[in-house]
């Protein structure tokens, strides 16, 4: 428990023996009365220096011990909180929080100037996520203990990134860069608000600033690939303006979080933004066909194939997506997992997964081709001649399945 020590009050201790001292040393000038006509009324009693002193020390020791039975009362609520409710659940409206916020707002009240108080104060409501209140908290304590320690700093520093990220989630950009600058000063080595500075500067079109301080996030996280991945896009990010960046950073942080078909829309708006935004289509693209929107991936990769510099991925997808729209997603990834199987050398697994993809799609001829040629391999002519014969229907063009389906009739 901590009490304040009486020896916290010197000044009162002094000032009442001087008092004391003054009282005894003098004596009352005579006072001559008038005449009275009536009898003399006693004039109210008033209580001399010497009375009056010990009853402000009283006061003043009340108040002391007052604000540290309320502190003491609040850590023990806190105790009793963290014991009672589910590790991390902690919000205001909790009973046991609520009681422990009010006591030490009655520490703070009774000794104002204390800095344990105030610092108990704001690390309670910086616990139960009252982020308003402990900002205005913790000001309060730096004001008092302008030589705070790291810990405190950093405590502070987590306030602040709460409430810029929500100033961002309520697209309040303006105001969610200035907490988080505010963070990177009280923790000059906080990941996250590093992170979420330089990613309001790249929204907000300040390339330059954004690409300083992707560096500073990356220098205290290297192995971050999504840093590695931002700060080359705010380096480019020049060429697409700040309309298309903000909704592909928005996009970003939709599917980090989740929110697939949000991030999609996202992507789609950064590339009509910016129809040379490349990393846009390629997003939108890949997002697109976990979605199994084909269409919308279709669009994307020829787009994407259409610019400058495709990769070899960017190709491998656009013929996924053009597969895709005419035998189904499903049945060309299914195809595409035999195709790997059977380079791997499982053709067991490769055939199923070839009859797989039949199944679910019966017109898809390369599968049926590819079905034929694992079971001619395995010398299982009858099954291979049955499954070229349905290729050969389907793409009459094909020679090659029909050159191998004359070999299995012929069992050769």
């Amino acid at each position: 428990m901590h009490r304040t020590p009486l020896t916290c009050f010197p000044t009162a201790l002094a000032l009442t023996a001087l008092l004391l001292g003054h009282a005894s040393a003098q004596t009352a000038p005579a006072q001559t009365a008038p005449a009275q006509t009536a009898p003399a009324q006693p004039a109210p009693a008033q209580p001399t220096p010497a009375q009056a002193a010990p009853a402000a020390l009283t006061s003043l020791l009340t108040q002391g011990q007052g604000a540290a039975q309320a502190a003491a009362e609040a850590r023990d609520l806190i105790l009793k909180a963290r014991s009672a409710y589910p590790a991390g659940s902690a919000n205001i409206d909790q009973t046991l929080w609520k009681q422990a916020a009010a006591a030490a707002e009655t520490a703070v009240t009774a000794a104002p100037g204390n800095p344990d108080y105030l610092k108990l104060r704001a690390q309670i409501y910086t616990e139960v996520g009252f982020w308003r209140q402990a900002e205005l908290a913790w000001n309060a304590y730096f004001r008092a203990a302008p030589g705070a320690g790291t810990a405190e700093s950093q405590q502070a520093a987590a306030v602040q990134y709460n409430l810029g990220y929500a100033a961002y989630t309520r697209n309040m950009p303006d105001r969610a860069a200035a907490f988080f600058g505010a963070c990177l000063q009280l923790d000059a080595a906080n990941v996250p608000c590093a992170t979420w500075a330089a990613r309001t500067a790249l929204e907000a079109g300040n390339y330059t600033q954004a690409q300083t301080l992707y560096a500073r996030a990356l220098t205290l996280n290297p192995a971050d690939k999504t840093l590695a991945y931002f700060q080359g896009l705010a380096q480019s990010a020049g060429r697409y303006g700040p309309a298309a960046t903000r909704a592909f950073s928005r996009a970003y942080g939709d599917r980090e979080a989740g929110r697939k078909t949000q991030a999609l829309a996202g992507f789609q708006e950064a590339a009509r933004s910016a129809p040379n935004f490349t990393e846009a289509y390629r997003e939108a693209g890949r997002l697109a066909l976990e979605l199994g929107n084909t269409q919308a991936a279709l669009d994307a990769y020829t787009a994407l194939n259409a610019l400058p510099g495709p990769t070899a991925a960017d190709a491998f997808n656009l013929a996924l997506a053009t597969e895709a729209q005419q035998y189904g997603l499903s049945a060309v990834q299914t195809y595409r997992a035999a195709y790997q199987r059977y380079t791997a050398g499982d053709r067991a697994a490769a055939e199923t997964g070839f009859q797989a993809a039949t199944q679910q799609s019966p017109t898809y001829a390369k599968a049926w081709a590819w079905l034929g040629r694992v079971r001619y391999e395995a010398k299982n002519y009858a099954a291979a001649a049955e499954a070229y014969a349905q290729a050969v229907t389907l793409d009459p063009t094909d020679k090659s399945s029909a050159y191998y389906l004359k070999l299995a009739q012929q069992r050769k």
